[in-house]
């Protein structure tokens, strides 16, 4: 089971984390989340210690030259969509970006839903729903991921804590990686690096 850590911003908390050597780690270009990198970020200055690290970026229904701009240039491997974006969106965007689009997971969600995204995405992840459009800190009813017959693999997001990740290897195997934030947080955007370690033995 792959580990992304997502919404990180401060550069030596980001450096801490590479240290760990993650999957992947995310970075939010949506301007109303309280993990928000700003305008000025770069990972120009993160390269050396990125290893294997893949960096993903986090958009919520931005135009697409917008996400390419920021894309291009900070190198980003992935594009994650957290908000409303379409497939025809996805399939001018997946020209440019290997894609990771977020579905937001309600008790009344249909998985069918997500068929029509399979051939533009490299992943799919699944997240609460949240009127915030994720960070919510809360696990949606994990058993409805049994009802996800699709063939892209998928990162399971919200609530996961260091309690129930065990929970999550030995009854969803299906989970292609697992998706932390604000469980492993010491404030907003600033990764408690003694619990992400945790993970890391767990793994």
């Amino acid at each position: 089971m792959k580990l992304k850590v997502c919404g990180l911003k401060n550069f030596k908390n980001i450096i801490d984390v590479l240290e760990l050597n993650p999957d992947f780690v995310g970075f939010i270009y949506y301007k109303y989340s309280k993990r928000y990198v700003g305008e000025c970020f770069e990972t120009s200055g993160l390269n050396n210690y990125k290893r294997n690290t893949k960096f993903v970026g986090v958009f919520v229904d931005e135009p697409i030259e917008k996400i390419k701009e920021i894309g291009q240039k900070n190198k980003l491997d992935f594009i994650q969509l957290h908000g409303n974006e379409s497939v025809e969106y996805c399939k001018e965007l997946s020209k440019y970006f290997s894609l990771i689009k977020t579905f937001s997971i309600a008790d009344d969600f249909n998985f069918e839903a997500t068929k029509d995204y399979e051939t533009y995405c490299k992943y799919f992840l699944f997240d609460t729903f949240s009127k915030e459009y994720g960070g919510s800190g809360k696990a949606f009813d994990w058993q409805l991921l049994k009802k996800y017959s699709g063939a892209v693999p998928f990162f399971l997001s919200g609530g996961i804590d260091i309690n129930n990740i065990p929970n999550i290897k030995k009854h969803f195997p299906e989970v292609f990686a697992i998706d932390v934030n604000s469980k492993f947080e010491i404030e907003p955007a600033q990764k408690n690096i003694n619990l992400l370690k945790q993970i890391k033995c767990i793994k």
